[in-house]
């Protein structure tokens, strides 16, 4: 009898593993299969799309100018490629929205209700930096690259190095815009304090200009669009993390009473 308990502990010791894997795949595969139907409605947009992320660019080339493609390939693959992405990023919050599916059944209530805010305001941010990069930042740096250059040449740029450096920006300015979240993490973790961050401030505004020389052209007012809305986000981490932290005591406080 015992023996047979022996034998089947193993198995269902497995089985929840089993369970949860057989979950993330369902999840995944949901995840995969929304990227794609997203992928084929646009599709038929791709020139489009792909015309909409270039007018920052055209919109100051000389008139008659265009772009080129200098591999035999590329006016599909570009385009097709760009298509992709903007599948990806507009099935973000549905993807997310599946991890979410995930874990929650196994975080406390405390973190249910911490992660979902936190989630919503990754994508919100991220997809803010994005626009910020267009509207913003995109006209300012290629105004820049097209009229200091020599008068004898033309510019003509290959639509798949374009889309590369564009995308790059897109990702670095979503990236950028997660400060808040970084910093309030930071803070919520215990891996450092508001007051330390706070003592900080002169390295972050370093920090945040030093990015911005790096990621714009090299003018004051370039270098200044980026840097003052990443100070600003950083401070607006500190912010949530002073509230989590005056709620924490409130509720010690409570608790104690």
């Amino acid at each position: 009898m015992s023996q047979s308990d022996d034998s089947r502990g193993p198995e269902q010791a497995q089985a929840p593993l089993i369970e949860h894997l057989v979950e993330l795949r369902s999840r995944l595969l949901r995840a995969v299969i929304a990227i794609l139907v997203i992928f084929l409605g646009l599709y038929a947009f791709a020139n489009d799309i792909y015309a909409f992320v270039a007018q920052p660019l055209m919109a100051l080339l000389p008139e008659g100018s265009r772009m080129i493609a200098t591999e035999v390939a590329s006016p599909f693959l570009a385009p097709f490629k760009l298509t992709l992405v903007v599948a990806v990023f507009i099935a973000v919050p549905f993807v997310l929205h599946q991890a979410w599916a995930f874990i929650a059944p196994g975080l406390y209530d405390n973190e249910k209700s911490l992660a979902l805010p936190l989630l919503a305001s990754s994508v919100a941010l991220f997809y803010a930096g994005a626009a910020f990069a267009y509207y913003v930042v995109f006209p300012l740096l290629f105004k820049f690259f097209t009229q200091t250059g020599p008068e004898d040449v033309a510019v003509m740029t290959d639509i798949n190095q374009y889309l590369n450096f564009v995308l790059k920006l897109f990702f670095a300015f979503g990236v950028a815009f997660e400060i808040p979240i970084a910093t309030f993490l930071l803070i919520l973790t215990g891996a450092t304090t508001v007051e330390s961050l706070s003592k900080k401030r002169p390295y972050v505004v370093l920090g945040c200009f030093v990015v911005g020389m790096l990621m714009t052209p090299p003018d004051v007012v370039s270098q200044s669009l980026l840097a003052v809305p990443m100070y600003l986000l950083y401070e607006v981490g500190l912010l949530f993390g002073r509230l989590v932290r005056h709620k924490r005591e409130k509720d010690a406080a409570d608790g104690e009473a």
